[in-house]
């Protein structure tokens, strides 16, 4: 196909009906950069034999060398089927976990996406969540089963065998897309039962709860993958073919005279064709009958391959002919049978038109958006379409209609920012010279040159021409000298033509500058699509930031408000911006644009200072911001970086400010140390945002600290065994008591410690007493926190709104029943005696008021809850002591921020204020009330011997007494205690920190590590049994017992019968490959553990799936691909956080832990070493040995 002009674009975007916007979503290596070449071949833009070698969605270096793509990139395609023509908007996006932020900024702009499988592999764990992504997102999928090729060519199927494996793997797709529509009708029937709860009303006669019911009254016939439905493919993007069974309908309705129609329904499935009586009947497995797609389909790519891999020329051409296909010479001369095969494959069973023609009939247009997507991407946080202003919901006929009309609104959603080279921006290319500058820059080249010759030849020029000496002295000339002492009769008469391009793009260089600072800036460029009205260049538009309500503005602005955008009053998280520039994306390339219609993709210039990564654009200050992004990693692996030159501290801030705004998932912070911190979702995102800083951003040589781990601090119970799995005794309880009281000593005079734990602190001036315990929180509990932060976050604000006594609007029906629900699900763990009324009691979360702790408040002196915002009510009582209950709360959020073991955030505990004394406090109060009561009465006397003139020497002794009272008490008049700005608070703050400290330091402590969920696939040519090598269960044994090969060998010599020695297995552990005891032996080394391994029915393809800490996880990805020979590769991706078991204070306390474990007890505890690890990296007082064993210290010079 000839590749199009860019006016054959901007017509075809002006055909809403006719586009589609698709993305590719796969596993990592299952074929879509490959496809995508395939799909771009097809438009002319690369040659069709460079497509899967190319890679031309993959622009960037690394992405070449890696061979995984990195980041989403769009290219905009033509396709014509049935004198229709469309446009199709194709997004290549990232395969790898560390990159599935890209993928979530790619499916947020599509209506629909194409899910890519490999043939071999099948359902794999980023399958499954890219297909959670798209489903997330309200777009509709079709899949491609790609590599077909490795069934005949690497696994060996024959035509049958192949058949059972595609159908397993539809199944296993099916299974998956009925788990997601399953949980979504549960979830929509759970909602309607919570409303007909509140509403009684609403449903009269007898309630019959049955889950089954939403599930049989609700379609779902069009949500499942069935080739007879059209919506799957089958391809091998590397050999260049792919088809749908409704090509193979129309060629054998004509030649076996049976109906298109009923062949789309009988080509797949279990039918075989009687060709006797002309008639497909179900197939009898007895009688050993082939199905249609066997028998009509696969036996035909079979016999094709097989003559081509076996070099059969006769049949070759016997098909080629059959056919009626034409082959060249080139092709068929060609040694290497792929490039046979890809000739002929591509003319009969193109794969673009299978797959485009797929995508165009089963794929939605903009026009075609749901209304349910629409009510999504409106409503943020908690809120509900209904909640909505009206205005708002006025929108969503905008969306629907998506219409290009004047007064259409513009609505615009940005995705990302990615940065490109300001040199490949369309406006700073070198533009084309006319033929006349053409003639003047040849005529100058070969004066030159003449001149040159002449000076060679030790012959001065008579006359320089002014041209050419103006050329000669000019800064730019260094090159084209260069290139002039290349012979004449190498160049001929394209010589001139040679300098004259050369001088053609210096000059055309300078008539457009760049503006930029150093060599190569870059510049940001929005990754955005238009959902309703015209993007027009130069048009003001309101860029609306993720915190922005236009409840607020439609409060501060009048109804029907005229006024240019530039003359509205400011309201917060909305700015004004220009439309710069716009772009059409061409993969690599860029093209310039006036105006953009509605439903399509596109790139918009000069927001790099509105947008920081996402964004949404209208020219109605009503639209809300759409909803956040999705992400499925999150980021995890921290790094400080500083510059090797610190004179270069600007420049790597201002590279980490631009990395930032690139990178849709990497997160740049400054810590309280100083120390400029990324944080990345993995390793190779890691190694890629090092490099965007030191070669694109900063363009400095930069030191990169080793991982920063984040840990989590708690408390546990009481352990009821030691550590020989012995049970506590007498003997041990003395110890421990006595152990305790030890550690109670290192704790401050006044303060006590009772013997359940609960602390009593009195602050400095003594005035208030505080009692504090600390609790660990059931694991379910604490989970229930984190899911529901941001409910915790807007009940936060409910709060601090009424306390401060904002007009809060009402809260919405949906928002109070999460709000309950919520609460409900706290009572139903929190059960028991200890836990009585605890849920009531709840004052605060932390850390930042919606962590995964809380503070309870049983003090009877005052009570206080975060319940009071979702209610609306406050006592007087609780406004009375606000200012000091604010104190109590700084504390706390102080205190579960940084814990006592190596200053981590606390996870999992519960803070219990049992006593809150403030008599003596109050005392003092009274006292100074009854002081400004005098001074106050003294006030009055003073004003009334200002209009008594005989009260003179009153008044004199009257002035004197009264300065120092005024000095002393505050000029507020209120009913409040105290200042909240006072030095008292400050003390209540520094007290109820401490106090929950040293609470939490007599519990039994313990660090929680982030742990990765991970994956690894492999064959089972690579995971062979590993019990057959006992040589290598051994080595395995002591790694995970920890104790020394030799000596478990010795054991297993004088165990074995006749101590027959166990040497000659070591000469099948070196011949023999057996990665998969060598995957364990990584595993249990990095202190990780195997939850499941199972192999994946109908391959040979074996999964294994373990946890594994995200502390021990550097390196592991090149270990396991070193030990397996690069044949198992993992994939690592964020889980959840896990107590270490071990007690990193633990020492031996009785006789047989003596025994077991020394003196000294110096083996190595995980706890303790990561727990000083941190302590170390954060400047804090390590307790450690420096020299040991000084004894047996010696000089190497005594054994020469």
């Amino acid at each position: 196909m000839v590749l199009n002009s860019l006016d054959k674009m901007i017509q075809l975007q002006k055909n809403t009906a006719n586009i589609r916007n698709i993305c590719v979503l796969a596993h990592v290596d299952h074929g879509k950069t490959t496809l995508a070449d395939c799909l771009i071949s097809s438009n002319g833009i690369i040659s069709s034999r460079l497509a899967g070698k190319l890679r031309y969605m993959d622009s960037r270096e690394d992405e070449q060398i890696r061979g995984i793509t990195m980041k989403s990139s769009a290219i905009s395609l033509h396709y014509a089927k049935d004198s229709e023509e469309y446009l199709i908007n194709l997004i290549d996006s990232p395969g790898h976990v560390d990159f599935s932020s890209e993928v979530s900024t790619a499916v947020r702009i599509c209506d629909g996406c194409i899910i890519v499988v490999d043939a071999v592999e099948g359902v794999c764990p980023q399958t499954q969540a890219v297909l959670r992504q798209a489903w997330l997102e309200n777009i509709r999928p079709v899949l491609v089963i790609n590599k077909i090729d490795r069934l005949i060519v690497e696994l060996k199927f024959t035509p049958q065998e192949a058949y059972s494996h595609l159908k397993n793997i539809l199944e296993q797709i099916n299974a998956l897309t009925g788990t997601l529509f399953t949980s979504k009708v549960l979830e929509e029937r759970a909602e309607r039962d919570t409303e007909s709860q509140v509403n009684p009303n609403s449903e009269q006669g007898e309630q019959v709860y049955d889950w089954s019911t939403g599930l049989e009254d609700t379609d779902d016939s069009h949500l499942y993958f069935s080739p007879e439905q059209g919506n799957v493919v089958f391809t091998s993007a590397i050999d260049g073919w792919g088809f749908g069974i409704e090509h193979f309908a129309k060629i054998y309705s004509k030649k076996i005279g049976i109906k298109k129609e009923v062949l789309l329904k009988t080509l797949w499935g279990d039918y075989y064709i009687n060709m006797k009586a002309k008639k497909i009947m179900k197939v009898d497995q007895a009688k050993g009958k082939k199905p249609l797609f066997v028998q009509l389909i696969l036996e035909n790519i079979w016999s094709l391959y097989d003559a081509v891999l076996k070099k059969d020329k006769e049949k070759i051409d016997k098909i080629v002919t059959s056919l009626g296909l034409k082959i060249g010479v080139r092709e068929a001369r060609h040694s290497d049978p792929k490039v046979q095969i890809n000739a002929i494959c591509s003319q009969w069973l193109p794969i673009s038109h299978a797959v485009l023609s797929m995508v165009c009939q089963k794929l939605p247009s903009p026009l075609d958006i749901t209304a349910e997507r629409v009510e999504k991407l409106l409503c943020t946080g908690s809120q509900t379409f209904d909640s909505l202003p009206l205005e708002t919901q006025a929108l969503k006929a905008a969306f629907m209609k998506c219409g290009s009309e004047d007064t259409a609104p513009v609505i615009i959603f940005v995705s990302k920012m990615f940065a490109v080279d300001a040199k490949a921006l369309p406006q700073n290319k070198p533009r084309p010279l006319t033929q006349e500058e053409i003639a003047q820059r040849r005529e100058r080249a070969r004066q030159r040159h003449a001149e040159k010759l002449a000076a060679a030849q030790g012959q001065a020029p008579l006359e320089p021409t002014q041209d050419a000496s103006a050329l000669e002295t000019s800064p730019q000339r260094e090159e084209p000298r260069g290139r002039s002492w290349i012979k004449e009769s190498i160049l001929g008469t394209y010589y001139p033509l040679f300098l004259a391009g050369d001088e053609q793009q210096v000059e055309s260089m300078a008539t457009n500058p760049v503006p930029q600072e150093g060599s190569n800036q870059e510049s940001f460029i929005a990754f955005a699509r238009v959902f309703s009205g015209v993007a027009r260049r130069g048009e003001k538009i309101f860029v609306l930031g993720p915190k922005y309500s236009p409840i607020e503005f439609l409060q501060r602005v009048p109804l029907g408000f005229s006024a240019p955008p530039d003359d509205l009053p400011p309201v917060p998280h909305m700015a004004c911006c220009t439309l710069e520039n716009l772009y059409l994306l061409m993969g690599r390339e860029l093209e310039d644009l006036e105006e953009v219609p509605p439903g399509n993709v596109l790139g918009i210039g000069g927001l790099q200072d509105f947008v920081l990564k996402s964004a949404t654009l209208c020219s109605l200050p009503s639209c809300p911001p759409f909803i956040p992004l999705n992400f499925e990693a999150t980021p995890i692996v921290r790094v400080a970086v500083e510059p090797k030159h610190p004179s270069e501290m600007p420049q790597l801030v201002k590279g980490m400010k631009l990395l930032n705004q690139a990178d849709p998932c990497v997160q740049i912070l400054i810590q309280e140390t100083g120390e400029h911190v990324l944080i990345t979702a993995g390793e190779v995102h890691l190694q890629r945002c090092l490099d965007d800083l030191k070669e694109r951003f900063a363009k400095i040589h930069i030191s990169v600290s080793e991982p920063i781990i984040p840990f989590r601090e708690t408390i546990t119970k009481p352990p009821k065994v030691d550590m020989v799995n012995e049970e506590i005794g007498k003997q041990q309880k003395v110890a421990v008591i006595h152990q305790t009281k030890e550690d109670q000593s290192k704790i401050p005079e006044g303060i006590q410690v009772d013997s359940d734990g609960l602390i009593t602190m009195t602050t400095p001036n003594k005035l208030a007493t505080l009692s504090v315990r600390a609790v660990p929180l059931p694991e379910e509990v604490t989970q229930i926190l984190e899911e529901n932060s941001d409910l915790i976050r807007s009940m936060e604000l409910l709060t601090s709104s009424l306390n401060e006594g904002k007009n809060t609007q009402m809260i919405h029906q949906k928002t109070q029943e999460k709000i309950w629900e919520f609460k409900g699900k706290l009572e139903q763990h929190l059960t028991g005696r200890k836990w009585r009324n605890t849920v009531d009691q709840i004052w605060s979360f932390g850390p930042r008021k919606c962590g995964p702790n809380i503070l309870v408040n049983k003090s009877e002196d005052f009570q206080n809850s975060v319940w009071i915002g979702p209610t609306g009510r406050s006592s007087k009582e609780a406004s009375r002591y606000r200012d000091l209950g604010n104190s109590i709360v700084s504390g706390f959020q102080l205190a579960t921020l940084s814990g006592p073991m190596c200053e981590e955030p606390l996870m999992g505990v519960c803070f219990v204020l049992e006593k809150w004394d403030l008599s003596k406090f109050e005392e003092q109060g009274a006292s100074d009330k009854q002081n400004q009561e005098q001074i106050d009465l003294l006030g009055e006397r003073q004003e009334e011997d200002k209009i008594h003139p005989s009260g003179e020497e009153n008044q004199e002794v009257q002035g004197v007494c009264l300065e120092p009272f005024e000095k002393r008490t505050s000029p507020k008049g209120d009913s409040s205690i105290t200042d909240c700005y006072g030095p008292f608070s400050g003390q209540l703050i520094a007290t109820m920190k401490e106090a929950c400290r040293y609470s939490l330091q007599v519990k039994p402590q313990r660090l929680m590590a982030a742990m990765y969920t991970c994956d690894i696939m492999a064959t089972s040519d690579v995971l062979e049994n590993h019990h057959l090598d006992p040589a290598y269960d051994l080595a395995s044994l002591g790694q995970y017992l920890k104790i020394p090969f030799v000596i478990l060998f010795c054991l297993s010599w004088h165990l074995s019968p006749g101590h027959q020695t166990p040497f000659c297995h070591f000469s099948r552990r070196d011949t023999c490959f057996n990665p998969q005891g060598r995957v364990y032996a990584v595993l249990s080394k990095r202190e990780g553990r195997v939850l499941q391994e199972e192999m994946k029915e109908g391959t040979d393809m074996f999964i294994i799936k373990a946890v594994l800490p995200v502390a021990e996880s550097f390196g592991f990805a090149d270990e396991i691909r070193k030990r397996t020979s690069g044949l198992a590769s993992p994939q690592l991706v964020f889980s959840h956080w896990e107590v270490i078991p071990s007690d990193p204070f633990w020492v031996p306390t009785t006789e047989e832990e003596y025994l077991h474990f020394g003196e000294k007890a110096d083996s190595e505890n995980q706890a303790r070493k990561y727990m000083n690890a941190v302590r170390k990296r954060k400047g804090l007082y390590v307790e450690e040995k420096i020299v040991e064993h000084a004894e047996k210290q010696r000089t190497l010079s005594k054994n020469k």
